[in-house]
């Protein structure tokens, strides 16, 4: 069996292929007729396979690729590997601001930096293993699997007979159709992870999650970077405050800024990828050693004869389901990147448990019911959960919002990390959490506390009551929910309370 090609081609990717697509695998005979057949072994595919076969179905999971999907291979574990040496590197840079004082002719090793992502990325995908998941019960099968019939799928010249399939093939790096492209060479975050030498300059295409996040790391490494991007504001979906405070920590890093930018054409010009473009109606051109895109995510539709069995699905939008993650074909379910538009890891993991309940005990769970937050890595991080303040508008619902600057937090300060804030939105009248973004070095391992005070219902009331310790960064939920107690101190509350005490001295 033919490994797919992942390089460099060191001992810790030769461990990697062994683990999620090893050369020597025999895929096993089909067992008679499954509870569920899973095309895809990304997060989706792995969560619902495990706890499937964990509660005794028959399960077969087929994987074409890599075991892991794009989760551990080329997107949540490399790119966090690689932004935490650049953070790392930004310290030692701003250690003076704490009387550290720094020899000169300290630098990066670009290539260790990718050596040390590799080796942890490696010694993470047992996890992930075909191995590990014949261990838990389950008929892990190596090649692409397509639909052959209303109930059957074909895979590596094998017949699996279902009670009921799972699509979970996820989404892969969306190319813009940009004159040349393909013909100058770039790559996407399937490639990138290879580089074992730092590009001296860089364009990304893409101002979303993946295009800043590697941006910046690439500009903290010592890269010319060229942020092009066709919109006006970086993070187009987020809160407008939360993008601009990141866009301002990026230039800081050095990140070339170009917006509201037609990109006509790119080309080679001997060593050189020349970028042609329109920006504020004049014509221009940069010149790079590499391009990067990172335009969004292309749903794996391909391949899957879908039409076969009677599921519906778009090029651009993947494959549709109802609230239940029911395709149009009631027997076939999705979940992940394949059919949902938030692409994320985690929700990924929570639809996967959807389809358990909703495929195996004829479950009622629904999509719509999740609370999903959500983080785009940069320094600060942005964290977000709930309704922004322009869709509570859209569905009628009256906001008060209230706003913390890190830098009235103790901790943000000692820890130098106040570049950021809080901005909390409760329903108009009521302590009810409608939303929350925060701006945070750390702001990823914070937000979940606004997402359970939603899930469970809690109020920033009962927030206020509930003791955070000192010092904290995290505090600063604690400040913002005083911050909503002092509000409803009116003049007339105040004026009432006052004429109390003066009555019970």
């Amino acid at each position: 069996m033919e490994s797919p090609l992942v390089l460099p081609d060191d001992e810790y990717n030769q461990t990697l292929l062994n683990n999620v697509h090893p050369p020597d695998w025999v895929n096993p005979e089909p067992s008679g007729r499954y509870n569920l057949v899973v095309i895809g072994a990304g997060t989706a595919g792995l969560i619902t396979a495990a706890g499937a076969a964990g509660l005794g179905a028959k399960v077969a999971l087929i994987e074409k690729h890599l075991m892991g999907g794009d989760c551990l291979n080329v997107g949540c574990v490399p790119s966090k590997g690689i932004l935490r040496a650049a953070r790392a590197w930004t310290d030692v840079r701003e250690a003076e601001e704490f009387g550290i004082h720094v020899p000169d002719g300290t630098g990066v090793d670009f290539a260790g930096v990718m050596e040390r992502m590799r080796e942890i990325r490696t010694r993470i995908s047992p996890a992930d293993s075909a191995a590990r998941y014949r261990e838990l019960g389950v008929d892990v099968f190596i090649g692409e699997g397509h639909f052959s019939g209303p109930d059957t799928v074909d895979v590596a010249g094998r017949r699996l007979r279902f009670k009921k399939a799972v699509i979970a093939t996820g989404a892969r790096a969306m190319v813009p159709p940009i004159a040349g492209l393909e013909e100058t060479g770039y790559l996407t975050n399937e490639n990138v992870f290879w580089l074992t030498e730092l590009p001296r300059r860089m364009a990304v295409i893409g101002a979303g999650p993946i295009g800043c996040e590697l941006s910046q790391a690439f500009a903290r490494f010592g890269t010319e970077v060229y942020l092009v991007n066709k919109m006006g504001q970086i993070l187009s979906q987020e809160d407008l405050d939360a993008a601009g405070r990141v866009e301002r920590a990026l230039a800081r890093d050095g990140i070339n800024f170009i917006a509201n930018c037609n990109l006509l054409e790119t080309r080679r010009e001997g060593d050189d990828k020349v970028l042609r473009f329109e920006s504020g109606g004049i014509l221009r051109e940069i010149r790079v050693d590499a391009i990067l895109v990172g335009a969004g995510r292309a749903p794996n539709v391909q391949g899957l004869q879908l039409e076969k069995v009677g599921v519906n699905y778009d090029e651009r939008n993947g494959v549709k389901v109802n609230d239940r993650l029911q395709t149009t074909n009631p027997r076939i379910f999705a979940a992940g990147d394949i059919c949902f538009p938030y692409k994320f890891t985690h929700v990924a993991d929570a639809m996967a448990r959807i389809v358990i309940q909703n495929a195996l005990f004829w479950g009622r769970a629904k999509a719509s019911a999740l609370t999903i937050p959500w983080c785009t890595y940069t320094d600060p991080e942005i964290a977000h959960v709930g309704l922004y303040a322009h869709e509570a508008e859209k569905r009628g619902i009256p906001l008060q919002t209230i706003t913390v600057e890190m830098s009235d937090v103790d901790r943000a300060l000692l820890d130098g990390e106040e570049d950021g804030f809080l901005k909390i939105h409760v329903k108009r009248g009521t302590d009810k959490i409608v939303g929350a973004t925060l701006v945070a070095r750390h702001a990823g391992e914070m937000i979940s506390e606004m997402t359970l005070a939603i899930t469970a219902g809690i109020g920033l009331g009962r927030l206020s009551k509930t003791i955070h310790p000192y010092p904290t960064q995290a505090e600063v939920f604690k400040k913002a929910a005083d911050a909503y107690n002092r509000t409803r101190l009116t003049p007339r509350v105040r004026s009432l309370f006052g004429k109390w005490l003066s009555w019970t001295r």
